[in-house]
């Protein structure tokens, strides 16, 4: 690019004046009207209210009223955020449209009924995050990425049809409501090619291992395209599961395999952050680790759990993702400050470890899951892993007065479960009218082997052991490399001059 004419893409925008164009505002105060309405919506729904529909099209139920509302509040941020983000910028119209038709979308998509109206609404949500993926002009790398993402997307799209087709041709049902009536009486066989295909579907949506590398070049899009992903795009993968429980929970190996996907991508996101030194980088790897947990959560049959689980870190990650630019330090190298963190010590274990069960005995008392013996166990299992690992972060970082360690952790982190908690038993009561919902899996053997495995490998992880293996750690520095077209390496791929 050095020697050639080209236009600046990068440096000091253009204050915005009364001449610019109304469509950023327009829409910014249009999607918060949505949001509004949403909130209207769910307060009915939470109420008692009854749904609404139109026959054989559209249904507006629990899961439709909770996802408007989230989808559209992170719309709104994004929205707000984007006016000042791209102030002057020629494209300021054209990233807003998307994002607006982006928003319209996955609204669609959670109220759906008609199975076409449904994977047209996936489809056309696939479609718009890659072309924002690659809205930045001039940036051939950005372009590639946009192109390995619509790849990926059409993959996902492929395989939702072929479920759809298949779940269609057998069983003469046109609806998602009417596929859960007739489930029961169609072949074995195209129940278990339908959830296989909903399974890769979900995965390739919520960009699980190994279909996290389009993930992974996204971050050549605009820094809010990056939480707009996280409003019922990249945590589709748990919407597609929950609307079609009726069709993955026939068959107990149907559940058992979207746990070991599931356990395979949280631990595996858990640890390709480890050899991520950029930013970004590091919030996308712990997406995949995340999604992972909550298709886990869908396979235990706990799928209020995984909605909870995407809204909130869907918050979590998108102010994680807009704030980014923070986590910069603009001093000398010679100046930075080292994060401090020491061993943890007998009493530090004590109280990780106390702390930890303490956590996941106030969300079984709060929710009455894990209280008998079936997959519930798991679920607390997966509360006390993150109740630990938020206790040791705390208690190892040394420049903390030691009292703030050892005596503040148990006082935040129990309320912050049972605020948990809480929020899982309102999302739970919500879907409770959803076919399929609300039956746990049976607590088999199959599922103690694979509890105790990642209950192994994520304790390793915690403790370090793996950091003794080199070849380790370059499987997975290759692991997080997306294709070299879509890596900006060099400053004049910035054109910073």
């Amino acid at each position: 690019m050095t020697g050639q004419e080209q236009s600046t893409t990068v440096g000091q925008l253009s204050t915005p004046t009364n001449g610019d164009s109304r469509v950023p505002a327009t829409l910014t105060r249009l999607v918060w009207v949505l949001w509004i309405v949403s909130l209207g919506v769910l307060a009915v729904r939470f109420r008692g209210g009854g749904g609404w529909e139109i026959a054989g099209l559209v249904a507006v139920d629990g899961l439709t009223a909770v996802m408007w509302v989230t989808v559209t509040f992170f719309s709104g941020i994004v929205h707000s955020y984007s006016r000042r983000y791209l102030a002057g910028s020629r494209t300021i119209d054209r990233f807003f449209g998307r994002v607006f038709a982006f928003t319209l979308a996955v609204m669609l998509l959670v109220a759906a009924d008609h199975l076409a109206l449904f994977g047209l609404a996936w489809l056309a949500m696939g479609l718009l995050m890659a072309d924002l993926i690659g809205h930045v002009e001039g940036w051939p790398q950005a372009q590639a990425a946009a192109s390995l993402a619509r790849r990926y997307f059409l993959a996902s799209s492929a395989l939702l049809t072929i479920a759809l087709a298949a779940l269609w041709w057998d069983t003469g049902a046109t609806t998602v409501s009417g596929l859960a009536s007739s489930v029961a009486g169609a072949s074995s066989t195209v129940v278990l090619l339908a959830a296989g295909a909903l399974i890769l579907a979900a995965m390739v949506q919520s960009a699980l291992v190994p279909f996290h590398t389009w993930l992974l070049a996204s971050m050549t899009g605009p820094t809010p395209a990056s939480p707009l992903m996280h409003a019922g795009f990249v945590n589709a993968g748990g919407v597609l599961l929950v609307r079609f429980a009726p069709v993955v929970t026939a068959d107990a190996g149907v559940m058992l395999a979207i746990v070991l996907v599931g356990a395979a991508s949280a631990l595996l996101g858990k640890l390709l952050r480890t050899v991520q030194t950029d930013v970004k980088g590091k919030l996308g790897c712990s997406t995949v680790g995340q999604m992972g947990f909550m298709i886990m959560q869908a396979g235990l049959g706990f799928f209020g759990a995984a909605i909870t689980h995407l809204i909130l870190h869907g918050f979590y990650k998108a102010y994680q993702f807009l704030s980014s630019g923070g986590e910069v330090a603009h001093e000398s190298p010679t100046k930075t400050k080292v994060k401090q963190s020491g061993s943890v010590g007998l009493v530090g274990v004590a109280v990780i470890v106390l702390t930890a069960l303490a956590g996941g005995a106030v969300f079984a008392g709060l929710t009455g899951k894990g209280t008998q013996l079936d997959s519930g166990v798991l679920l607390v299992g997966l509360v006390v892993l993150t109740v630990m690992h938020a206790t040791r972060d705390v208690v190892t970082q040394t420049s903390l007065p030691t009292l703030v360690r050892y005596g503040a952790v148990p006082l935040v982190a129990l309320p912050a479960i049972a605020i948990y908690a809480t929020v899982y038993g309102v999302i739970e009561g919500l879907l409770s009218g959803l076919p399929a919902i609300g039956q746990p899996a049976e607590l088999t053997l199959a599922y103690g082997l694979v509890g105790a495995a990642f209950l192994a490998v994520y304790l390793a992880i915690e403790t370090g052991v793996y950091r003794r293996s080199q070849r380790l750690y370059v499987a997975l520095l290759n692991a997080t490399q997306p294709p070299t077209d879509t890596l900006l390496t060099t400053t004049e791929d910035y054109n910073e001059y």
